[in-house]
């Protein structure tokens, strides 16, 4: 029996009805040498980002490596940061694969794991109609009980989820949420307008204007470095206090460009090295961040790293501090991308 299959476990049938704030998709870190997965560092990583102000963690996403990890190695993963976050921090798990039986016997494997949803993105490489992709997710919903976040990463599939699309998903329950890394700013507008879905912003360079269009939050990977400051930046955007936000995004924004300047996740496993909380160690055919991007990451992150901590308890609190005074919000860079299939968790 699944060891979350008892009291501590959250229903199977239950239907997570929001998806808002900033998740987090982990890193997974490794052991030097061997390469097996650190479960130590995985279970603190996961317990000081549930501690940070943000609103759910995911597991086996893009950023952490599932491509290279076995079946046994991903529930593996599963389990140790569930055992260490408790059942009441809601963790998402990543699931993917081209082919629907395939990732419908995946989803079937966690039927019995206390998650706040699924994230499952379109079947890769293949290439499917739109009616293709309808179907596909049909056949997983109809396999599990869990909520199901879309996740349109079309630089990574090689197919877009058209707005059409999500709506039409959005008619059964199971489809609650999108994380949308499309890039595209008018697609997002549309998934706001027409559908009823929470819409997550999967392009970390494109969140404050998702935010302020009104996007309910984000899946972002360069919010594993300074979480705290992604959780103010959408409580802020929350508040109406968009001149602020605006100031604090300013100074994420440098980061946040050479957080995805080489191929996601080897600047943020760069990034947590640095801050002594997981080795700079990737499986082939990733590889860590160049010297040279090391160098300039290093450079820009001693800043950020010295602004304030904001905690949950600062929400209501005006922050009128240092921290705005940094620079004006009518100066805020445009938030350009690079290459796509590097910015996407």
């Amino acid at each position: 029996m699944n060891q979350y299959s008892c009291e501590h476990a959250m229903s199977s049938s239950r239907i997570t009805a929001h998806f808002q704030g900033i998740w987090v998709p982990m890193v997974t870190p490794f052991l030097d040498g061997d390469g097996d997965i650190d479960f130590d560092a995985a279970q603190q990583l996961a317990c000081e980002l549930a501690a940070s102000g943000i609103d759910g963690l995911v597991v086996c996403g893009t950023t952490g490596e599932a491509a290279m990890l076995s079946a046994a190695e991903q529930t593996m993963l599963l389990d140790s940061v569930l055992e260490a976050v408790g059942p009441r921090f809601p963790v998402v798990m990543g699931i993917g694969g081209s082919d629907t039986r395939g990732v419908v016997a995946t989803v079937q494997r966690y039927h019995d794991h206390p998650l706040a949803g699924l994230l499952i993105s379109a079947p890769s490489y293949v290439r499917p109609s739109q009616d293709g992709i309808v179907r596909h997710f049909q056949a997983i919903a109809a396999a599990t009980d869990q909520s199901i976040v879309l996740y349109n990463v079309p630089a990574r599939t090689g197919v877009n989820i058209e707005p059409q699309t999500a709506a039409l998903l959005a008619r059964d329950s199971h489809f609650v949420a999108i994380k949308e890394a499309g890039g595209k700013l008018q697609q997002l507008g549309e998934l706001l307008l027409d559908t009823r879905l929470d819409v997550l912003c999967g392009d970390d360079a494109l969140l404050l204007a998702s935010l302020s269009m009104g996007g309910h939050g984000a899946m972002s990977a360069a919010a594993q470095v300074r979480p705290d400051l992604y959780a103010q930046l959408y409580h802020l955007v929350r508040q109406g206090r968009h001149g602020a936000a605006g100031a604090l995004f300013k100074t994420m924004l440098p980061v946040i460009r050479l957080l995805f300047a080489e191929p996601n996740p080897a600047p943020v496993k760069a990034a947590l090295a640095m801050q002594g909380k997981a080795r700079d160690a990737l499986r082939l055919p990733m590889t860590p961040m160049s010297a040279a991007g090391q160098a300039a990451l290093a450079a820009a992150l001693e800043p950020l790293m010295e602004l304030p901590v904001w905690t949950a308890s600062d929400r209501d609190a005006p922050r009128e501090g240092c921290l705005l005074q940094l620079v004006s919000p009518a100066n805020i860079m445009p938030a350009v991308r690079q290459d796509d299939h590097r910015h996407h968790g």
